[in-house]
C-alpha cells in the first residue's frame, strides 16, 4: 500500500544501548542530554561535526550481529520492544479475557506465534489448499481470479492497490492502482548493469530457486521456476517509475473510470477484478498512478502463459508465507533479505520478530498497553507547547521571506496554521471487531489480521475521510507528515531521550525534538509537499515567479548531496534525497531561532565548556549518531529518501551561517560553502 506520507527515518531496529543520554563531565557546570565522552577529538567540529560529536559512541557501540544499523533509533526502538515484549508476555497469561478485547487479542496472538514447536509441526500445510486452488487454474480467468484473491489478505500480484483520498478532492476515499509485482526493494535491481545490482539477480535467482526446493521441487523444476519469476517481475520493473519520478505527485494521478482501465487493460476486465476483491461499489472513478505500467500488464497478460503465471503465483504465496511456517523457509528469507541484501550477520531472536509482526497487525491494541503504562500524561502537553513555539517561528520567517511573493505568503500561512497535530497517541483507537484470533494458530492469525485490515480499509471507499485516524503506532519511534491530511504526527515511542529529554536544557531539546518537529512542519514545504494546500488537495498554488526561485534554491541542495559519496561510485541521490534534505534544513533553522527565544538561547552561559549554540548544534548530530553495513546503505542510497546520517549533519550545517558562528568556521575548513552556495528556503 502507497504511503502518501514523509517520515523522519528508517533507522532499523537494535539492541538496547547505553551511555548516550546523560553527562558525566565533571568541569564546571553540569548539563544532561549530552555525553562529551562520546565525542571524539581526532575530528575537528569544522572539518566533521558528525564525527566529532559521535565518534566516540561509534567506536565503543559496534553494530550487533543481529542489526544492519545501530543508533539512536535502534537503541529506542529496540528499549520499546522489551517493554512490548513484556506486555505481551502479561497479557498472554491472563486468563478469560474478553473475547476481541486487547488482552485477548495480544495475548492469543503471541502465545501462537510464540509455539515454534506447532508451527513447525504444520510445515507448509498452512498453505497446501492455495497451491492447490493454483494448479487447478486452467486460464487466464482462473490467474486473475486468484490475484484478486491474494491482494485480499496482503500479498500483491501484479498491481498494487490501496484505498486513499483522492489527491485532488481530500475528503473522499477512492480506489487506487499503482504500480508492483515486484520483489526486489526497486526497479534498478531488475535493470541496472553494475556488478553490485548484477550480484544481488543472481543472488535472487538462487534464492527462488531454494524457495521452491524447500516447497518440494527437484533442482531443475525450481531452477526453471526461477527463471519464470525473474522474467515476469523484471517486464514489471522496467515498466515501472523510478523512485524520483515517483516524488513527482502530479505525474502519479490519473483520474479514470473503469472504461479507462479497461481500454488499457483488455485482458483484465476491472469490475470484475474490484468485485472480487471485495471492493464496495462506492466510488464514481479511481486514481491510477502509472497508465504505462498498465499497458505493460497488459502485454504480459498477453504473453505469459497461463503455466507461468501459475508459477508466478506460486512464488508470491511462498513469499507471503515465507515468515509463518518452517524454520528452514524462513532461514532462506533471512539469507536472502536480510544478509545478502542488507549485511545483517545473525537472525534476531524470535520475540523481536513477533514484536514487529504484532506492532503492524494489532498496532492499536498493543499501543494501547504501551501507552498506559510508559507513556507520561505530561510529555503530550510538552511536546505541544514546543509545535506551537516552531509555529510560531515559521509564521514570522514566512512573514520576512524576501523571495516569496505576497499572494503566495498568504497562502503558505493559511497552511502553516491549519496543520494538524498528533502527539503521543490516537484520541480514539481502533476498535478489532469481528477479528478473529486463537492462541494455537499463527499462520491462520497473520491471515485473518490480514483480510481485516484489508476490510477495514475497503469500507472507507465512499465514506467522508477519517482525519484523525494515524499512519504509525504509539511505540513507534518516528514521526510524519502527511501532505493529504495537512499534519504532523509524533508518535509516543519519539518523545523520549536523545529527541525529548525533560531533565536536559532547552538547547538539546531543541537540537533534538525541536530540530524534528520542525523537520515535519518543514514537509509540509518541501519540493512535494508544497504541491498540497492546507486542507491537503493536489494543486498549484505557487505564484510562478515564487516557483522559479523555489526551484532554483531547491537545487544548490541537489548539487550538494549529488557530491557525497558514500561507497566507492555511489552518490547521495540529490534528487531522490531532496525533500528529507529541505526538511532536515528547515527543521534545524526553524528550531534554532525557537530555541534563541528562550532563556537559554539569550544567553551564553557554558555547560560542561559549551556555549548554549554549541550544545543545541551538538544535540541535532547526536540524534544521528549511528552505524550503518556497507550492503545496507547501497540499498537505501536507491531506495531510502533519506540522506546518511552523516550527511544529514555535515551537510545541513554546512549551510547555516549560525553553525559557522558557534564554531568558528573558516574558508580553509572542510564544512566551509562559499556564501553562493549555501542552501537557504524556509
Amino acid at each position: 500500500m502507497k504511503k502518501s506520507v514523509f517520515v523522519l527515518s528508517l533507522a532499523a531496529v537494535a539492541a538496547l544501548g547505553s551511555g548516550i543520554y546523560s553527562c558525566t563531565s565533571s568541569a564546571g557546570s553540569k548539563g544532561v542530554g549530552i555525553e562529551t565522552a562520546n565525542f571524539d577529538s581526532s575530528f575537528a567540529p569544522v572539518s566533521d561535526f558528525y564525527n566529532f560529536s559521535n565518534g566516540g559512541w561509534i567506536t565503543a557501540n559496534p553494530i550487533p550481529d543481529d542489526q544492519v544499523r545501530w543508533g539512536t533509533f535502534s537503541i529506542l526502538r529496540d528499549n520499546n520492544k522489551m517493554h512490548l515484549h513484556e506486555l505481551a508476555e502479561a497479557a498472554s497469561q491472563k486468563a478469560n479475557a474478553p473475547k476481541g478485547s486487547p488482552d485477548q487479542l495480544v495475548g492469543d496472538f503471541w502465545k501462537s506465534a510464540m509455539d515454534t514447536v506447532a508451527i513447525e509441526g504444520k510445515g507448509l500445510a498452512p498453505i497446501k489448499s492455495e497451491m492447490e486452488s493454483i494448479d487447478k487454474i486452467t486460464d487466464i480467468k482462473g490467474v486473475l481470479a486468484m490475484v484478486a484473491h491474494m491482494q485480499a489478505y496482503g500479498a500483491s500480484p501484479m498491481f498494487g492497490f490501496y484505498p486513499g483520498q483522492d489527491p485532488k478532492n481530500s475528503e473522499v476515499v477512492v480506489p487506487q492502482i499503482y504500480q508492483g509485482g515486484i520483489s526486489l526493494p526497486d526497479r534498478d535491481y531488475y535493470v541496472k548493469d553494475d556488478s553490485r545490482s548484477k550480484m544481488i539477480r543472481d543472488e535472487y535467482a538462487r534464492h527462488l530457486t531454494n524457495m521452491f526446493k524447500i516447497y518440494g521441487l527437484d533442482e531443475k523444476q525450481a531452477t526453471a521456476n526461477a527463471a519464470t519469476v525473474l522474467r515476469i517481475e523484471t517486464a514489471f520493473a522496467k515498466a515501472s517509475m523510478t523512485r524520483v519520478e515517483l516524488r513527482d505527485p502530479f505525474k502519479t494521478y490519473n483520474k479514470v473510470s473503469i472504461a479507462g482501465l479497461d481500454s488499457l487493460t483488455p485482458s483484465l476486465k476491472w469490475a470484475d477484478m474490484l468485485d472480487q476483491m471485495g471492493v464496495p461499489q462506492h466510488y464514481d472513478y479511481l486514481v491510477l498512478g502509472q497508465p504505462e505500467f498498465l499497458k505493460a500488464l497488459q502485454q504480459q497478460l498477453k504473453g505469459v502463459s497461463v503455466n507461468d503465471w501459475k508459477v508466478y503465483l506460486k512464488w508470491n504465496l511462498l513469499h507471503y508465507a515465507d515468515n509463518l511456517t518452517t524454520a528452514e523457509m524462513e532461514m532462506e528469507s533471512f539469507r536472502f533479505f536480510s544478509q545478502t541484501l542488507n549485511g545483517q550477520k545473525q537472525m534476531q531472536p524470535r520475540w523481536k520478530r513477533v514484536i514487529d509482526m504484532m506492532d503492524g497487525m494489532l498496532g492499536d491494541a498493543l499501543g494501547q498497553m504501551y501507552v498506559a503504562k510508559y507513556f507520561p500524561p505530561d510529555a503530550k502537553k510538552k511536546a505541544d507547547e514546543l509545535v506551537s513555539n516552531l509555529i510560531a517561528v515559521y509564521d514570522d520567517r514566512i512573514k520576512q521571506l524576501d523571495w516569496m511573493s505576497d499572494a503566495t505568503k498568504t497562502k503558505a500561512l493559511e497552511k502553516l496554521h491549519t496543520i494538524m497535530r498528533k502527539i503521543g497517541y490516537p484520541d480514539k483507537w481502533k476498535q478489532y471487531e469481528g477479528l478473529v484470533i486463537t492462541g494455537d494458530n499463527y499462520f491462520q492469525n497473520v491471515v485473518n489480521a490480514s483480510i481485516w485490515a484489508t476490510k477495514d480499509q475497503l469500507a472507507k471507499i465512499g465514506q467522508p475521510v477519517d482525519r484523525t485516524e494515524w499512519g504509525m503506532t504509539p511505540p513507534t519511534v518516528n514521526a510524519y507528515y502527511n501532505p493529504q491530511l495537512n499534519e504532523i504526527v509524533f508518535p509516543a515511542g519519539i518523545l523520549q531521550p536523545p529527541f525529548f529529554n525533560a531533565q536536559a536544557d532547552d538547547a538539546v531539546n531543541y537540537g533534538g525534538i525541536g530540530a524534528v518537529i520542525g523537520h515535519e512542519i518543514t514537509h509540509g514545504f518541501d519540493d512535494e509537499g508544497r504541491n498540497y494546500d492546507s486542507k491537503g488537495n493536489l494543486v498549484n498554488w505557487w505564484q510562478p515567479e515564487d516557483s522559479a526561485k523555489f526551484g532554483a534554491k531547491a537545487q544548490l541542495i541537489i548539487d550538494q548531496f549529488n557530491g557525497f559519496t558514500v561507497l566507492d561510485t555511489l552518490h547521495v541521490n540529490g534528487e531522490l534525497t531532496l525533500g528529507e534534505n529541505i526538511a532536515d534544513l528547515g527543521g534545524i533553522s526553524i528550531a534554532y531561532e525557537a530555541f534563541k527565544r528562550t532563556a537559554q538561547g539569550k544567553g551564553d552561559k557554558k555547560i560542561d565548556g559549551l556555549t548554549p549554540d554549541q550544545r543545541f548544534f551538538i544535540g541535532f548530530a547526536t540524534v544521528w549518531a549511528g552505524s550503518i553495513r556497507p550492503e545496507a546503505a547501497a540499498q537505501r542510497i536507491i531506495t531510502d529518501p533519506h540522506s546518511p546520517a552523516e550527511y544529514r549533519v555535515n551537510g545541513t550545517l554546512s549551510n547555516l551561517d549560525e553553525f559557522y558562528k558557534a564554531f568558528g568556521v573558516k574558508s580553509s575548513d572542510a564544512l566551509y560553502r562559499p556564501d553562493s552556495l549555501r542552501a537557504k528556503i524556509w
